[in-house]
């Protein structure tokens, strides 16, 4: 499970960051984050990309697996805050995909890598008890964060929206 999630949002992230897969790269999928309300755009896009595909690759390989399921969590809560208004199901692009991943990540915190993993071969270096309670008391302040910003940005939007309509009407 671990590793399947893992290189699945890590191409995921991929196509964030370097355009692979039939992506936008940072540019275009910068300027997609931007009129979502994620500000600056690439900046966030930059943030989406390295969590997706870092903390991916750290699922598949196992290796500070609660640090790159916090990563994948949180890429994905924010994700499905995003899909939301489409309903639950991806086929109407709801949020059933990222939510299923994000829930998926979360539960690879608590569980733990496994022992066919770095992390078990390195003698848990990086998957200590406490770093797993760090992890997951993490993402829903990571998530939270990320709306509260893109809610605040486009209600800024909105507000400009409406003094430009009012100046052009006082004209």
């Amino acid at each position: 499970m671990r590793t399947a999630i893992g290189t699945t949002i890590a191409a995921h992230g991929a196509q964030k960051l370097f355009g692979w897969f039939g992506g936008g790269g940072i540019e275009g999928t910068g300027k997609g984050f931007h009129s979502m309300g994620y500000r600056p755009g690439q900046n966030m896009a930059l943030v989406a990309g390295v969590s997706e595909t870092v903390g991916g690759a750290a699922l598949a390989l196992g290796f500070g697996t609660p640090g790159g399921a916090a990563a994948v969590a949180g890429a994905m809560g924010v994700a499905a805050e995003q899909h939301k208004p489409n309903g639950f199901f991806n086929m109407s692009g709801g949020y059933e995909y990222p939510m299923l991943i994000g829930l998926t990540a979360m539960s690879l915190i608590v569980s733990g890598p496994g022992k066919v993993s770095l992390d078990h071969a390195t003698g848990h270096v990086l998957d200590r008890p406490w770093m797993r309670a760090l992890a997951f008391a993490s993402v829903p302040i990571a998530v939270a964060t990320m709306i509260t910003r893109k809610r605040a940005a486009l209600a800024q939007d909105e507000a400009e929206a409406e003094d430009d309509t009012e100046s052009e009407g006082a004209q």
